[in-house]
């Protein structure tokens, strides 16, 4: 997965906005003010993703591109390596994973004005 292909995935889905809130460098893909994705564009080494916790270790055990979210909190987080094995649909299956995470944590009117 290349950068541009990230963005056009994350992009893609109802109420996703992207920024730049910490610095120049780092893309945020958020669903409705919450963020769900991010990376670093210049070097776009690894994306970082929301995740179950109990599946973050499964993953964490299973896939050596998997690790504990950089910078992020560890226990709900992953960092994902886009320089591994890793295939598209494992990206993407892992991205909407996340998304859904957030989407689950909003109100219920919030969610319902996703599908509207």
């Amino acid at each position: 997965m290349n950068v541009e292909e990230f963005r056009e995935y994350c992009i893609a889905k109802p109420g996703v906005t992207e920024s730049f809130p910490f610095d120049d460098k780092v893309l945020a893909f958020k669903v409705l003010g919450k963020i769900f994705a991010l990376a670093d564009i210049d070097d776009f080494n690894g994306i970082n993703l929301k995740c179950d916790p109990e599946l973050a270790i499964t993953l964490r055990e299973e896939y050596p591109e998997v690790m504990p979210g950089y910078h992020m909190n560890k226990k709900h987080w992953n960092t994902v390596s886009t320089m591994g094995e890793i295939s598209m649909v494992q990206f993407h299956d892992w991205i909407d994973h996340s998304y859904d995470l957030i989407v689950k944590s909003l109100p219920k009117a919030k969610r319902d004005a996703l599908t509207n």
